[in-house]
């Protein structure tokens, strides 16, 4: 009985929170006292709000009613995330600092000129100029301050009313333009790369076991991993036919569950994942936050799924990786050699092609190897690389792959590595080959 007065107390928490006006502050000690529960319950509630979207906690700011937030996010640049990485103070418009941010406009024209170029979402950095702080959040647009200067009431007042954030920062206009240029080209790159919150069954659509149920319980459903919860939604263990097997139908799940199971988080990339299920010769794996609130459950069938033809392509600049791939071309048509052709960028001050980009190297001739032998999801597990003199700036570096051994699951390369007659370098390379079916 009292576990649900206790889940009949969560739910009146939550629907209290959800009822409060958007940008609205709360806090552990206010919900406690307005709704008379202990502190540790109307933490937990706080915390169940957050997972679901329709709080966040900011820092400096608190922790506000904010809008819910989709099932499925775009992963860009939140208006919240700038205040901490520019150390930003926040004016006005706190009920809109978890919007997301599409692109900046520095406001150096007049007026009238940068009118057609604010857009909703995108981000004004201006310095102590009123009226353009005004025109971009009347044009759906966020203001960043710069120079530490101050604004007015009335402007503080406008993004109040539309919930657009005002920011304030000491950096001037060439630093903040760098780094959020940075932070909008680095989350460009994570939108390309698939992770378990694209790919995992949510919580609602399973079938959950609590301690309190019985092994006949879990008779009755399939014969798969089963996440066990509390009442609250916390994980707190596993359940699979090898725990139940012999056991009396009338044992309770607390006694045979696997506590403490492995488990994921939504951001880790599938090839991490599908990496840790092959390791540990697993089907399937809950979900969770950081609070170890359960999300949903991830299958090797719907990673596999996903890993089928997602090479990363990359942007026009692309990561570091895209941009040694880019100077990697077969030497021939048998797919054993390789040719690379150093750029500017890619050396040290001496002038000499450096250890992590000749370490870069190998990894993407392996991988074009591999793909060659129709072996196209990777993961570079292991690599002994001896780099004996330096590589030149024009010197091309020739690229010799043999295979030592080559199965389905695991292969492991020798590589050469020539430049002008001489060898430079050699290589051996253990990889991991995640299967796709």
């Amino acid at each position: 009985m009292e576990e649900i007065e206790m889940a009949t107390k969560h739910e009146q928490i939550l629907n209290y929170i959800a009822d409060l006006a958007v940008g609205e502050k709360i806090s552990v000690r206010s919900i406690a006292k307005a709704l008379r529960v202990s502190e540790g319950t109307a933490y937990r509630a706080i915390k169940d709000a957050e997972t679901a979207g329709i709080v966040s906690t900011i820092e400096r700011v608190g922790t506000i009613r904010i809008e819910q937030k989709p099932a499925n996010p775009d992963d860009q640049l939140s208006f919240a995330e700038l205040v901490e990485m520019l150390d930003a103070r926040v004016l006005g418009g706190e009920s809109g600092l978890n919007k997301r941010l599409n692109k900046f406009v520095i406001g150096a024209m007049t007026k009238a000129a940068m009118g057609p170029y604010i857009t909703q979402n995108s981000l004004m950095i201006v310095g102590n100029r009123e009226e353009a702080q005004q025109l971009a959040l009347e044009n759906g647009a966020a203001v960043l301050i710069t120079g530490g200067f101050e604004t007015s009431q009335a402007v503080i007042q406008l993004a109040n009313e539309l919930a657009l954030p005002v920011l304030q920062t000491n950096n001037d206009t060439f630093t903040v333009a760098t780094l959020i240029n940075r932070a909008l080209s680095d989350q460009a790159i994570k939108q390309d790369i698939v992770t378990v919150a694209s790919v995992y069954t949510p919580k609602l659509q399973l079938v959950v076991l609590h301690p309190e149920d019985t092994v006949a319980d879990y008779q009755q459903l399939s014969p798969v991993t089963v996440p066990v919860v509390t009442n609250t939604g916390r994980l707190v263990g596993v359940v699979t036919p090898k725990d139940v097997a012999g056991k009396k139908p009338s044992m309770l799940i607390d006694r045979v569950m696997q506590r403490d199971p492995l488990t994921v988080k939504p951001y880790l990339s599938v090839a991490t994942v599908s990496h840790t299920m092959q390791g540990n010769g697993v089907e399937r794996l809950p979900v969770v936050d950081d609070s170890w609130q359960l999300l949903g459950m991830v299958t090797q069938r719907a990673i596999a799924n996903s890993l089928s033809g997602t090479a990363h392509q990359g942007t026009s600049d692309g990561t570091f990786a895209d941009q040694v791939a880019q100077q990697i071309e077969a030497a021939d048509l048998s797919g054993n050699n390789y040719q690379f052709q150093p750029l500017p960028m890619m050396t040290n001050s001496l002038g000499a092609l450096s250890f992590g980009v000749l370490t870069e190297v190998v990894n993407q001739a392996v991988t074009a190897f591999l793909g060659h032998n129709q072996y196209q999801n990777v993961l570079v597990e292991q690599m002994a690389l001896n780099n004996f003199r330096p590589v030149p700036l024009e010197s091309r570096v020739n690229l010799a792959i043999t295979a030592l051994e080559l199965n389905r699951s695991h292969a492991s390369l020798d590589v050469d590595l020539t430049s002008d007659g001489r060898r430079i370098a050699k290589a051996v390379v253990t990889c991991q080959l995640l299967e796709r079916n």
